[in-house]
């Protein structure tokens, strides 16, 4: 019984976008290691970008900092 855990932020994943996810990796593993469908398990979890961290810095700050050196170089043109 194949147990799959998809971690993503919190930051506009649709119902459909999730539904993708799970056919997917559902047949996947049936393609990959032939296992049965009917006992396969997806979860998402969707992280708030405050819960996620890359190196030292949350993935809320993060997307800021990307977004202002965005608009800094834009300012620069």
């Amino acid at each position: 019984m194949p147990y799959v855990n998809i971690k993503v932020t919190d930051e506009g994943v649709t119902k459909e976008q999730k539904h993708q996810l799970i056919k997917g990796t559902t047949q996947l593993l049936v393609d990959v290691l032939g296992k049965n469908p009917a006992t396969t398990m997806v979860v998402i979890d969707e992280v708030n970008t405050d819960n996620w961290g890359i190196g030292f810095d949350q993935v809320t700050e993060l997307r800021k900092w990307k977004s202002k050196k965005i608009d800094d170089l834009v300012l620069c043109y």
